[in-house]
């Protein structure tokens, strides 16, 4: 929600006058003087939207603002020249409304509309959240990158690596505005306060890393690829076992850790809707955004969401952090998945972070059942492995 600025005031009157924490209003305003604001200079103000109220007999705006739980000069920023003692009947005003319900649905078939959509949407609503393009898929799609909070501790998500996990972007979006909710509304979150977590943590999310895989389990192949996709997919039309990019490349089997062993192992030499390694590590789009993220941000801590298993793998080669069993104990404890240090699968993501970087990188399996899993696994899946995005974001040693 965007107000007019009066000269003189500052971001921290605002703060109080919306009950936002401050560093959630500057976040969302990097351009503005936090101190001494111009007049006519417009200022975001997150967690809250307009919505127009027809005034009724006996109104005031400082009735209007006890309603709204919020000082009555918001309501004279939004609405300009008005009477804080005499409102007319009749005539329209705008109120600030708190915004306390998600605004994803993680219920649904989540495909890459629904996800840009969604994070779109969020922006708007949360101006402290970075979102960019990482890089785009093999048919142009953008791979969104959402950074939230302002900590030196990085820490990163990601979804959907496999076109047939799509679930796993609902999971990670119905976490992020949970999060956001949280933080404008100081509300804890599984009892843990937000707040703090913004201040000494950067969260990066990549909730959808395979769109256009995702996109052709749910929707069918785009036009005109039909006939060389049903070729690749082995003659069926239907795509619910496509794990592979558009190209029918493995992106969770690109990253050279021990990738060669990989190709040799898996013995798909050609590409289709699972475990080619493709000819070259690291030769999808897909992929080469991820490298060039993690390279860029060095994050202390990675965890990659996939399906299924309800378990999680979280060593590779002995080269993994000396913090990691600790943390693998935590999650355990609180998701009940079970924890595996290591299994016979290489070239995934998080060996080659592991790998890199020696910090703590996990491999987490979703619920249990045949990809895709059914979304009437949604509400237990996300109830189970709240705790775990938690624990990797306030659990320090």
């Amino acid at each position: 929600m965007k107000v007019k600025a009066r000269k003189g005031d500052s971001l921290s009157y605002y703060a109080s006058l919306f009950h936002i924490p401050i560093e959630l209003l500057v976040d969302s305003n990097p351009e503005l003087a936090p101190d001494h604001l111009d007049s006519d200079e417009m200022v975001e103000v997150p967690g809250f939207i307009k919505e127009a109220c027809m005034v009724r007999e006996g109104d005031t705006l400082w009735g209007l603002a006890g309603d709204r739980n919020i000082g009555v000069d918001a309501l004279l920023l939004i609405n300009e020249n008005s009477d804080p003692n005499e409102v007319v009947p009749g005539v329209e005003l705008f109120l600030p409304r708190r915004v306390v319900t998600p605004i994803v649905n993680g219920k649904q078939p989540y495909d890459s509309v629904n996800f840009q959509n969604d994070m779109t949407l969020l922006q708007e609503i949360y101006p402290f959240i970075r979102v960019t393009a990482i890089g785009k898929s093999v048919l142009g799609k953008d791979l969104m990158e959402c950074k939230i909070g302002r900590g030196a501790r990085k820490v990163h998500m990601n979804g959907s690596f496999h076109g047939n996990e799509w679930i796993t972007s609902a999971v990670l979006m119905t976490f992020l505005n949970d999060y956001l909710l949280s933080l404008t509304n100081s509300k804890d979150l599984r009892g843990i306060p937000i707040l703090p977590l913004y201040r000494t943590v950067s969260l990066s999310l990549v909730p959808m890393v395979n769109p256009d895989g995702v996109d052709l389990v749910l929707n069918g192949p785009p036009d005109g690829m039909a006939e060389e996709l049903i070729e690749l997919n082995g003659g069926r039309v239907e795509f619910t076992g496509w794990k592979a990019n558009i190209r029918g490349i493995d992106l969770n089997k690109q990253f050279p850790a021990r990738w060669e062993f990989e190709k040799r192992r898996m013995e798909v030499n050609v590409p289709g809707p699972r475990d080619f390694t493709g000819h070259l590590p690291i030769s999808e789009p897909e992929s080469k955004a991820m490298e060039q993220l993690a390279r860029k941000e060095r994050f202390q801590r990675l965890i990659s969401v996939h399906t299924q298993g309800k378990e999680f793998y979280w060593g590779y080669e002995g080269l993994e952090s000396k913090e990691s069993e600790r943390l693998a104990g935590e999650i355990n404890r609180a998701s009940g998945y079970a924890s595996i240090r290591y299994v016979d699968s290489y070239a995934g993501f998080k060996d080659w972070y592991i790998q890199e970087f020696q910090q703590t990188g996990i491999t987490l399996e979703l619920g249990k059942g045949i990809n895709p899993l059914p979304l009437s696994q949604f509400d237990t899946i996300y109830r189970d492995t709240l705790g775990i995005y938690l624990i990797m974001l306030y659990k320090w040693w």
